[in-house]
């Protein structure tokens, strides 16, 4: 018997009648397909995208606490902190923080613009328009006075008088508190001999809150507790120097929120109701 040629199965596959070209290229990739199959089960499996290394989610755990921690920290200004603004006026806002929308509503009702400023100052250096005026007593520390407003980079409005010819203080307290109340001036400088009748008068004006101040603290108080706007000052009981330092007080101290808000809001309140009321006229008799 002839020996058996092994690849005449293979031929005879091929040359089966009813086998056309599409089926043995069928039988051939099956055929190629169980030669590989060893390598293929030696095949290394998919590799995995490897988790962060401990440190870095630390630290990008840490850098989203402080993230966080920076948006809590912001300064919000609320509607209640324009109480003290009078309407036309500016708001020094802090870098950074957020004006809540009913704040930006009742800043646009009355005309109030919001600056950006330094949170430990009232406003940057250059950026304060200031109303100034004395009586005859209070000219000289007046004109004394108005250099260094300038040198700390203020603007000064000098509403008079130009001369130490005697004069009554009512005039000059109100000019300067209608420039404040018109928004021509942010802060309002009036001085007299004691200071007590200027802020009578001052404090005629609506949207005027004018404090006498006497020393660094009383100004500090006016400004954060009170919202004074007008500063009033007696030159009778105060040089250059002391006066100096008052000023700087007063100009540099923020106004308060939270209750001192709350409470100016409750000044404001006797103001509108009073405004609102009839005017009640007294007749003095002596003989009673």
């Amino acid at each position: 018997m002839a020996p058996s040629d092994p690849h005449s199965s293979q031929r005879s596959a091929s040359t089966k009648p009813g086998l056309g070209p599409a089926e043995v290229r069928a039988i051939a990739l099956r055929a190629a397909s169980r030669a590989f199959a060893p390598v293929a089960a030696h095949a290394q499996p998919p590799i995995a995208p490897s988790a962060p290394a401990p440190n870095e989610s630390a630290t990008y755990e840490a850098a989203n606490s402080r993230t966080a921690r920076v948006r809590r920290d912001r300064a919000v200004v609320a509607a209640d902190a324009l109480v003290g603004v009078p309407d036309g006026g500016r708001y020094i806002v802090e870098p950074g923080a957020r004006v809540t929308p009913a704040a930006d509503e009742e800043a646009f009702r009355r005309g109030i613009r919001f600056v950006a400023g330094a949170a430990a100052q009232l406003a940057p250096a250059g950026s304060l328009r200031i109303a100034l005026a004395s009586d005859h007593g209070g000219f000289s520390l007046k004109t004394e006075l108005a250099p260094l407003l300038r040198e700390l980079g203020h603007r000064v409005l000098d509403l008079g008088p130009a001369t130490a010819a005697p004069c009554d203080y009512p005039d000059f307290a109100s000019a300067v508190a209608v420039a404040v109340s018109e928004g021509r001036g942010d802060i309002g400088v009036m001085i007299d001999g004691a200071g007590s009748g200027s802020a009578m008068a001052a404090n005629k004006v609506p949207g005027v809150l004018a404090a006498n101040c006497w020393d660094e603290r009383s100004a500090r108080n006016a400004r954060e507790h009170n919202h004074a706007n007008v500063l009033t000052l007696g030159a009778g009981h105060l040089d250059l120097a002391a006066a100096r330092r008052v000023v700087v007080a007063f100009l540099g101290t923020p106004v308060g929120g939270d209750r001192h808000a709350r409470r100016v809001a409750l000044i404001r309140q006797l103001e509108q109701r009073f405004s609102r009321a009839p005017r009640r006229v007294d007749t003095f008799d002596p003989a009673r």
